[in-house]
């Protein structure tokens, strides 16, 4: 993408307040000409208060200039002191840009998306000569059969479940693969035919995992169709286990057509997308739809205003959603939007074939529109109610502990540890819509001054780490990455060292509360302790204690959840990890070839060159390492 930059007028004295709204707009306007491109209005303290493209700025940006505009423009209007151009070589390019801008820059007057995850595909893995098959997130790096996306984690689980019952492919590692001498589990319920072992072919094999890529591709009807022949042929024959294990095989395959709910005859690939606006909240339903069958849906809440149309939304929606994803060849929507054939020619570019945008009007793509929006006005009906009975809790919070407001950011802190070992810290966030689990964040605890189990020294460190950083990411805490409100599990104890490190950072005005059990360590006697006060309890049927008691449990899981992965991590880890050149790949030809670390650790330098894959060089780095200790 290439562009230019417009300079911007300034006819203002350093010292005099700055200008803003119409006046400001007008300026800009006179400099502009009929190019397309990007611009961004700021306010007195520059920041970005929206993002917008043009087919032509000067005429687009002349809009602004005159009255008339909704009241959330006119704000926008009245706040604006300057702006921002750059010129681009094309339509599309300025459509892009914009996106790129509004998810970098988060302005305040734009929809917004604000859950940008990334799907989940099932992987049938190719660079082994028994594939494997798996749940795969993220870059498509890995040589294979990539289908999906799928809606969530569950969704694909729930299919790889029953295509294991169906096909009988592997589903472990490669490292286990090589190692096993005997089949598993898998095999004896029937889940896997035990190509470790010898049990099948790799003809036969190869026959399952193409017999799987069919029903992934939708060519289901004809696998089944086979697969009747056969069970018929083996039962007549009476080969009646077998005929057994094709039924059930059968049976999986069905199961998997029944649990996708709709699956559409006329439509092979496209995301059909419901929006319903309300109250001044938005909901955009998206269901996936690959090889005629429905792969799950997701709901998702953008970030709106009242007086934006439903083409607004669902354009803003589509950029964004978009931006980091591969688009289908159909888009299926509920609402239309302005500038339909930029977004097609945006999203044809960067899918590097066709994209087409339908607002179905008759037929089954009718009907899959009008359930996605059904499914949208439920799920914001929903969030509405969730979202007063989070804002009287919130309230309550405040009032239970002396806050000025509402707080908009909970911070919960919570160690985990046995003994001193694998000590972590966890940090879970509540906000105004529940849980932000994507602002969740973990801390290794590092102090090698530290005695184990010293859990005042460990929240110390955690906090200590956390305030440096926020003080170097918001030193002015205008980004919302502050919290209101903090939560520390302890008493007294835990609070006043809490209090000494907020101090020395200067965030006293934080409030902080710590949360003890009480009495007996008992769930519903929580006593609560602020710096320099009395320690009080709440009444056992108080709605603002459960919502505590959820906040502090919900800190506990996610803590403990680190630990034990932690753990796992350090109960995996041979003395190979700390060889250099040592990397997955020839730990395992190691590990194979001697049977243990130890053993590798004992081996002569011959023994070791014996290896495939490991070099001369490398057979010395490795004997040398073991045998220069000490």
């Amino acid at each position: 993408m290439s562009g230019r930059m417009i300079d911007q007028p300034s006819d203002t004295a350093p010292d005099s307040p700055a200008r803003t709204g119409y006046a400001v707009i007008q300026d800009y306007v006179k400099t502009l000409d009929a190019s397309p491109g990007v611009y961004r209005m700021l306010d007195a303290d520059s920041r970005v208060l929206y993002v917008g493209k043009a087919r032509n700025l000067k005429a687009r940006v002349s809009n602004y200039t005159r009255p008339g505009n909704s009241p959330r423009i006119e704000r926008m209007i009245a706040l604006t002191a300057s702006m921002m151009f750059l010129t681009t070589r094309t339509e599309t390019e300025a459509l892009l840009l914009e996106q790129n801008l509004i998810k970098q820059l988060k302005p305040k007057y734009n929809v917004l998306l604000r859950d940008d995850k990334s799907f989940p595909n099932i992987l049938v893995a190719k660079d082994h000569a028994f594939p494997q098959i798996k749940k795969h997130r993220g870059a498509r790096k890995q040589k294979g059969s990539y289908f999906g996306p799928f809606a969530s984690a569950g969704a694909v689980n729930r299919t790889l479940n029953q295509l294991q019952k169906a096909f009988l492919l592997r589903n472990c590692s490669d490292s286990m693969f090589e190692t096993r001498t005997r089949p598993c589990l898998q095999y004896q319920i029937k889940r896997c035919t035990a190509p470790c072992t010898g049990l099948i072919s790799e003809e036969d094999y190869a026959a399952s995992v193409r017999d799987a890529e069919r029903f992934l591709s939708g060519r289901s009807t004809k696998i089944q169709e086979e697969l009747a022949e056969q069970m018929m042929a083996a039962s007549e024959a009476m080969e009646f286990e077998r005929a057994a294990a094709l039924r059930d095989r059968i049976k999986a395959l069905t199961q998997v057509q029944t649990s996708q709910g709709i699956n559409p005859r006329g439509v092979a690939e496209a995301d059909v997308i419901g929006l319903h606006m309300e109250g001044g909240q938005a909901c955009v339903q998206v269901f996936f739809i690959r090889a005629n069958q429905n792969w799950g849906n997701q709901d998702f809440y953008p970030r709106v205003d009242a007086d934006m149309s439903p083409a607004e939304v669902m354009e803003a929606f589509l950029g964004q959603f978009y931006g980091n994803k591969e688009p289908p060849r159909q888009l299926i929507l509920s609402d239309g939007i302005e500038n339909a054939d930029l977004m097609e020619a945006a999203l044809s570019e960067k899918a590097e074939r066709k994209v087409e945008l339908l607002v179905p009007l008759r037929g089954e793509k009718t009907e899959l529109v009008a359930f996605a929006v059904r499914n949208a006005r439920e799920s914001l009906a929903r969030r509405m109610a969730e979202s007063a009975t989070q804002a009287k809790l919130l309230r309550g919070l405040a009032e239970a502990f002396g806050l000025d407001g509402p707080p908009q950011r909970i911070e919960v802190y919570d160690n985990s540890h046995i003994q001193g070992t694998n000590a972590v810290g966890g940090m879970i966030v509540m906000g105004p819509e529940g849980f932000m689990k994507n602002a969740y964040r973990k801390f290794n605890i590092k102090g090698d001054d530290l005695v184990p189990g010293d859990d005042f020294g460990m929240m110390k460190e955690v906090l200590n780490r956390r305030f440096s950083r926020l003080l170097k990411e918001d030193p002015d805490r205008d980004k919302g990455l502050w919290p209101d409100l903090l939560l520390i599990d302890g008493g007294a104890g835990q609070v006043s060292a809490v209090a000494e490190i907020m101090e020395e950072h200067g965030v006293q005005d934080i409030p902080m509360v710590g949360v003890a059990k009480g009495v007996d360590r008992d769930h519903g006697k929580e006593e609560f302790y602020r710096p320099g006060e009395n320690a009080f309890a709440l009444q056992r049927n108080d709605p603002v204690l459960y919502f505590i008691q959820r906040m502090r449990d919900e800190a506990h899981r996610f803590a403990i959840g680190t630990h034990r992965a932690k753990r796992a991590k350090a109960v995996s880890a041979t003395p190979l990890d700390e060889v250099p050149g040592v990397g997955a790949s020839r730990k395992r030809a190691l590990l194979a070839h001697f049977g243990s670390a130890k053993a590798v650790s004992r081996a002569n330098l011959a023994d070791l060159k014996a290896v495939d894959g490991i070099s001369e060089a490398l057979a010395e780095r490795i004997y040398d390492h073991f045998h220069a200790q000490g």
